[in-house]
């Protein structure tokens, strides 16, 4: 008798330690580590190049220029005949300031001319505060930007550089 009643004393014991508690499992989401990003191509840099240069030769100049992708990384560099070598490094320079403040570089030359605050901004090595870069823009999103240099005036390379634009598609130099 003892044994039946010690046996039945440890069953719910013995039961109790067999119900085993599953850790919760976090499910992980692709979107929480991958996100896709669109992005100009070489392809999409040739076209803006050739308007560009169309642009520039209504105006009956030349000029170099700098398209980058969305993450700052040149595509394309081109210098026409006879532009001074310092407008290419201008130009990325141009282009990558337009990328990392989302802002054309006329823009943000004014900005940082009537906001004390801002004008530190051209003391940052890769930063250049002249006009003539500018964003591009692809439903709402950038997906790269571009530098002019050597259009002869600040205003020339600031209507050069808005040039770069595929309307057609939605490539634009606007938000």
């Amino acid at each position: 008798m003892k044994t039946i009643f010690l046996f039945l004393t440890l069953i719910p014991m013995l039961s109790i330690g067999q119900n085993k508690i599953e850790p919760t499992k976090t499910i992980l989401s692709t979107s929480s580590y991958v996100k896709s990003v669109d992005n100009l191509t070489l392809v999409a840099a040739f076209e803006l190049s050739k308007r560009v240069t169309e642009s520039a030769a209504k105006l009956n100049t030349k000029v170099s220029m700098a398209i980058l992708d969305a993450s700052g990384i040149p595509i394309l560099i081109l210098r026409a005949d006879n532009v001074g070598p310092h407008n290419t490094e201008a130009a990325r320079r141009k282009a990558y300031t337009a990328l990392s403040t989302k802002t054309a570089t006329l823009q943000l030359l004014r900005n940082t001319e009537i906001n004390p605050d801002s004008k530190n901004l051209n003391t940052l090595p890769e930063l250049l505060l002249l006009s003539g870069g500018t964003p591009i823009w692809y439903k709402g999103n950038i997906i790269g930007s571009i530098g002019v240099a050597g259009g002869g005036s600040a205003e020339n390379d600031d209507l050069i550089a808005k040039s770069a634009e595929i309307k057609e598609i939605g490539i634009t130099t606007t938000k």
